[in-house]
């Protein structure tokens, strides 16, 4: 009975968010929302939703209790190993061809959207401001790392290496967390209905982020996955969840700090694969199949992943 509970309890986590990517995909099957809007509404939440959303989080946080160098420390060398250790995999069994696109699906997680909104489904506001300083180490090693894939297995031009670091430079959700820790540092006093116009924009973000995310899913594109696609979306979504958070448990970090890295392993490939992936030569089709099963994927691996972890005891 108690495993049941634990279960039911996992669910109740997982499935609101993951309901709320197939309203998505029936919205945009019913034809109630276009291409059009997924655009728009990406953009609303890249640029101004979700980096106000960090930025309230980050300032309400108790910086002494969610501000953990050694936790971002962790997570980075994590993702760099799984960087490498899919690379590893990739040139004894992708063709070259591939590989960059394959390497960046493999590793590179939708941390933003769907890692934070089971972060702050689960812990709250520790969730909200723990996941959204780690953001700033997802942004920065994510980016730079799918740039040497997708560069190193590029046969065109050389890639423009400072205008690479001007886009990571002016992320809006880095800018947001920079902007956010001297003031929760010195804590000025703020006007309560700045805050409480913050709060009412910042709501739109997981929501309007995640029904865009349903909406973007096509079961065409799926038709067209291969092995390859398959193969990039298990390492994604299991191999590299489980050695990852086995990892940061050999570090020592137990509880809603490897709760939190755990739902950032373990979030699906990011939408973003896909633009990066189309910008530099790399295969954007097989990204999008990876970017695709992966999201269809997530709502049973990281249920029976967050089941399993807390059955040990460790979450």
């Amino acid at each position: 009975m108690e495993a049941l509970a634990i279960f039911q309890a996992t669910l109740e986590i997982t499935l609101p968010v993951f309901a709320m990517v197939f309203i998505g995909l029936g919205l945009k099957r019913a034809r109630w929302i276009d291409a059009a809007f997924v655009t728009t509404a990406s953009q609303l939440v890249f640029k101004a939703t979700l980096p106000t959303l960090i930025f309230l989080s980050i300032i309400r946080a108790d910086l002494e209790a969610t501000l953990n160098p050694r936790l971002l420390g962790v997570f980075a060398l994590a993702t760099l190993g799984s960087f490498l250790a899919v690379w590893g995999w990739a040139a004894l069994r992708v063709a070259r061809a591939d590989r960059g696109s394959y390497i960046q699906g493999a590793f590179r997680g939708n941390c933003g959207i769907v890692g934070l909104a089971l972060a702050a489904s689960m812990y709250g506001d520790y969730g909200l401001s723990a996941g959204g300083l780690l953001l700033g180490v997802v942004i920065l090693t994510y980016n730079a790392f799918s740039v040497v894939a997708l560069a190193t297995y590029r046969d065109e031009a050389r890639v423009d290496w400072r205008d690479i670091l001007a886009h990571i430079v002016r992320n809006p959700l880095i800018l947001a967390v920079v902007a956010a820790l001297p003031v929760a540092l010195l804590a000025p006093p703020l006007p309560g209905w700045l805050l409480t116009s913050g709060e009412y924009f910042a709501s739109l973000t997981l929501p309007l982020a995640l029904i865009c995310i349903g909406a973007t899913l096509s079961f065409g594109a799926l038709q067209a996955s291969g092995a390859v696609a398959l193969s990039a979306s298990l390492m994604k979504m299991v191999v590299i969840p489980i050695l990852a958070t086995g990892a940061a448990w050999l570090a020592g970090f137990e509880g809603r700090e490897l709760g939190v890295m755990f739902l950032f392993f373990a979030s699906p490939t990011a939408a973003a694969a896909f633009v990066m992936a189309r910008a530099m030569g790399g295969n954007a089709v097989l990204t999008a199949n990876i970017i695709a099963l992966t999201t269809l994927m997530a709502s049973v691996t990281i249920t029976l992943g967050a089941f399993g972890l807390q059955m040990a005891g460790l979450i």
